[in-house]
């Protein structure tokens, strides 16, 4: 008798009927084509990594009683400062007896010291005060999620700031009374100016800087192009020049003449000027056809085919290289593996606030993780490129007072337009980001850290930082917050030989162009004593001196120069005049 479970030897023979396999990729166009949607809205920023933050902290806080009893407890507190507040400057109504403001710019005219606006205020702060508590110490949320619920909640109140609406800002109302509206309506126009323009996507506005008239003209000729930069050698102004060479590796997220702004103020100029031979490398504005284009390939045809042009140009010579933000990094990645290979054409190197290591990046970090990567992948597979307008918006949310709302009321409330200034008119000439080296970027020096780990490859082997035994000269920013001056100092750690560190006043661009005669301007300048320094612990033991820090560099490239030579008319024949043709995108 044969059992129904026991198969015949002619049963086992049979051909087994298979699942149709599925393709894993069948779906991904419409996964990134949802994405490219959403991040259209949301400024390319993804709303699945700020949901997962928001998930994490609500179920600890619901899971946590003894910090809901302490928010319960600060709640309570700060109404009863409210109410008495509130008595206080009903009775003084120049706010006498008012409770004390925190110091925030936002209250900063005296008209609000004045009832209601100083119980505006006061409640904003409160409430502000109540949040920060509320997203911050509890237990079991993951430190990264803690700080992305705390950002979105502060930039949800910033956007709630009283400061921000006609009827509760007092200089507005002032204002609005003295002009009887003509600033609201000039306001209103400002807005729909903006929104055509939005719309239309037209070039900012620049208030009448142009690169090649005003900007960016310091002489000089391009001596070199392929498909990802050109290479400007600018014209000496001095009979001799310094024996090294200096090339320039500025970033790739935006143009590079931040370093040749107006004649006033261009560090390009003034080097010229003090008798340095200056080369400048200009990136191509990429588009969907430079989709392709790697880490690599920017350290291969960007500052290894650049030091290939200069040692044409300047035979048997070696060069000074100084990189700036991302251009930084990729110089430092590009003088790890030089020392691999035993090639010595540097003969130091010049780090403007740019990191090695990313484990302290500052807030810029909040919107970079695997959710927010993957996102952006998808974004840029559509395009071949993240465009300008998609990262301004993580830059802008890190200092969104100054970027957002006071432009917001100075502009639209007010109704004023803010004048020009050539900082200005560079920072809104933005460039795109080719795809795939903008994620490998991401994922293999934010994400995992690949270069101070030891583990990044170039040429299909690791490079190491503790290789570098060429003279270092870092520069941080006192108010970074793009390149925390702490996380530009890490290159201590890592490059072995005689490291010098200095930390100057102003913020990750205003601080760098810091030309001499600039008011207000201090640095600290000092020797690293050994790996094993602490940054505070420099910073304890150098005291600040007043004034430009562009000096005290050229005093340091000059120590590190082997004397003069005589300066040449030509070197190698030019394409054209600079600023060349790649600035223009």
């Amino acid at each position: 008798m044969r059992h129904a479970g026991n198969p015949t030897p002619a049963d086992a023979q049979a051909p087994v009927e298979t699942v149709a396999t599925v393709d894993p990729d069948r779906h991904d166009g419409i996964d990134r084509a949802f994405h490219a949607t959403i991040g259209s809205l949301t400024g390319g920023l993804s709303p699945m990594a700020l949901a997962t933050a928001w998930f994490d902290w609500a179920v600890h806080l619901a899971g946590s009683p003894a910090k809901q009893a302490e928010l319960h407890e600060r709640a309570v507190a700060n109404a009863a400062r409210a109410l008495q507040a509130g008595a206080s400057c009903a009775l003084a109504p120049e706010g006498q007896g008012c409770a004390e403001m925190a110091a925030d710019r936002r209250f900063r005219s005296p008209d609000w010291r004045q009832y209601p606006f100083n119980l505006y205020a006061q409640l904003f702060l409160l409430t502000e005060d109540w949040w920060n508590a509320a997203t911050t110490g509890v237990p079991g949320v993951a430190p990264r999620h803690e700080h992305m619920t705390n950002f979105a909640a502060r930039q949800t109140l910033d956007m709630m700031a009283p400061s921000n609406f006609a009827l509760t800002n007092p200089v507005v109302l002032e204002r609005s009374k003295a002009e009887r509206g003509a600033n609201l309506v000039r306001g209103l126009h400002n807005l729909l100016e903006d929104f055509a323009r939005y719309a239309e996507d037209a070039p900012p506005d620049t208030g009448g800087y142009e690169v090649g008239r005003n900007l960016a003209v310091t002489p000089g000729e391009v001596i070199h192009r392929n498909r990802l930069m050109e290479l400007i050698r600018y014209r000496p102004v001095t009979d001799t020049v310094k024996a090294e060479p200096l090339l320039i590796v500025p970033a790739w997220i935006m143009k590079y003449y931040i370093l040749d702004l107006s004649a006033h103020n261009s560090m390009v100029r003034y080097l010229v000027e003090q008798g340095f031979e200056v080369y400048m490398v200009s990136w191509l504005n990429p588009g969907a056809d430079e989709a392709d284009l790697s880490m690599e390939d920017y350290v291969r045809l960007g500052v290894l085919e650049a030091l290939d042009v200069i040692g044409r140009a300047v035979p048997d010579q070696k060069v000074h290289a100084a990189g700036y933000c991302l251009g930084g990094t990729l110089l430092s990645i590009a003088a790890a593996s030089m020392a691999r290979d035993g090639d010595d054409r540097l003969a130091s190197m010049t780090l403007l606030a740019a990191q090695v290591d990313f484990t302290e990046a500052g807030e810029i970090t909040l919107f970079i993780d695997d959710s927010q990567v993957a996102f952006l992948e998808d974004i840029m597979a559509e395009q071949g490129y993240l465009g300008s307008n998609q990262m301004a918006g993580a830059f802008q949310m890190l200092r969104s007072n100054d970027l957002i709302w006071s432009r917001t009321i100075h502009d639209y409330l007010l109704g004023e337009r803010g004048g020009m200034n050539d900082l200005m008119a560079w920072n809104a000439d933005a460039t795109r980001m080719p795809a795939r080296m903008h994620s490998d970027y991401l994922r293999d020096l934010f994400l995992d850290n690949l270069l101070a780990l030891g583990r990044y490859k170039v040429g299909g082997r690791t490079v190491s930082l503790e290789d570098i035994e060429i003279p270092v000269f870092a520069v941080g920013t006192e108010k970074d917050h793009v390149a925390p001056w702490k996380s530009v100092w890490k290159i201590n750690r890592f490059a072995d030989g005689e490291n010098t560190f200095l930390l100057t006043s102003g913020g990750h661009n205003a601080g760098i162009v810091s030309e001499p005669g600039h008011p207000r301007r201090q640095y600290r300048v000092g020797a690293v004593t050994g790996h094993a320094e602490e940054a505070d612990h420099w910073l304890a033991h150098h005291d600040p001196v007043e004034g430009s820090w562009w000096p005290e560099w050229l005093k340091w490239l000059d120590g590190r120069s082997t004397g003069t030579r005589p300066a040449l008319a030509e070197t190698l024949p030019a394409l054209e005049p600079a600023p060349g043709r790649y600035v223009f995108g």
